[in-house]
Order: structure tokens, then C-alpha cells, then sequence
């Protein structure tokens, strides 16, 4: 396993939509394992292969409480199969867009159809914040951030603070 770089705003990367795989094999199981590793050390909860910088339609989810009890999902080729009309509400952050927060609704429930580490064919009923991290994930395989879901204003400005500290970051001092 290795810890990969993760890609933030305005790489243009974020905005593509990511492929199908075609099954789960050697290769995919290693961007799980390494995707879920990048993703605890950032640390986060949900990881989209797209963040590193892979096309491909692979999510990890962990949305585990307890630092020593943890609970991955591993998450291929997710096709949302129904949504609650009920919303729920949470103030949801991005690893590709560092240290930026904004209040979110989705639907409360989701039931989704992947494939996971093994390859088999599952469903599964999210609710909570496991349904916000699952659709909040799948739309970055769609190639949809969290702040599309805010106003022109909002965005803009979440926008500029990332630019602007991902400079910050970028700049060498010698």
C-alpha cells in the first residue's frame, strides 16, 4: 500500500467523469487498499479514485466513530437505485478542496448497487452519514463537487480561499 497525492481545486482532473471498471481484480484491489490509506491519513472519510488523479469509478468510505474499530467500504462501479424524498443536512468538506465547510442537503436514505473488494455484487441501504458520504462520493465520479450544490456566491468565494492557500502551500522560502 501507498499513500497517493490528493488533488485539489481547480485541477481540471476533478471535473471529468470517471470510467466503469470491468471487474475486480489485482490492480483495482490495490487502489482500494491505497486509496483507503491516503484517505485515513488525510484524514477523511470518504475517498473518489478520481482524487488521485484515476478515472476510474472506485469509492472508500469509512465513516467509522472509533479510530481503532474501523469499518471500511470498498466501493466499485456505484449505481444509486433509489433515494429518499426526505433531506438531511450536513456540513460537508472535501479533501480536494482543503479546509473549506458548507452546509449541504441530500436525501437522508440511498440504496446503492457495487461491486465490492471481492467482486461481488452488492446492495446496500445507507442512511445518515454514511448516505451523505456515499452521494457525496458518486458525484465526484460524476465529476461534481460539494460546493455545486451552493449559491454562485458561496462557491466563488470557497473557490478563491482554496486558490488562494493552495499558493501559499506551493510557495518555497529559502
Amino acid at each position: 500500500m501507498s499513500k497517493k497525492k490528493i488533488l485539489t481545486v481547480p485541477d481540471p482532473i476533478l471535473r471529468q467523469i470517471s470510467n466503469p471498471i470491468s471487474e475486480v481484480n489485482s490492480e483495482i484491489k490495490n487502489l482500494m487498499d491505497d486509496m483507503l490509506e491516503t484517505m485515513y491519513e488525510a484524514p477523511g472519510i470518504g475517498l473518489a479514485a478520481v482524487q488521485i488523479g484515476i478515472l476510474k469509478r472506485v469509492i472508500v468510505v469509512d465513516v467509522s466513530k472509533d479510530a481503532k474499530k474501523k469499518e471500511p467500504l470498498f466501493i466499485a462501479n456505484p449505481e444509486i437505485l433509489s433515494q429518499s424524498k426526505d433531506l438531511i443536512s450536513y456540513e460537508e468538506g472535501c479533501l480536494s478542496i482543503p479546509n473549506q465547510f458548507a452546509e449541504v442537503q441530500r436525501p437522508s436514505m440511498c440504496k446503492i448497487k457495487y461491486l465490492n473488494y471481492n467482486g461481488e455484487t452488492k446492495e446496500l441501504n445507507a442512511e445518515g452519514l454514511l448516505a451523505t458520504c456515499i452521494q457525496h462520493e458518486i458525484d465526484h465520479l460524476n465529476g461534481v463537487l460539494f460546493i455545486d450544490y451552493l449559491s454562485k456566491l458561496k462557491k466563488d468565494l470557497m473557490l478563491k480561499k482554496a486558490k488562494k492557500q493552495k499558493k501559499e502551500i506551493d510557495r518555497v522560502v529559502v
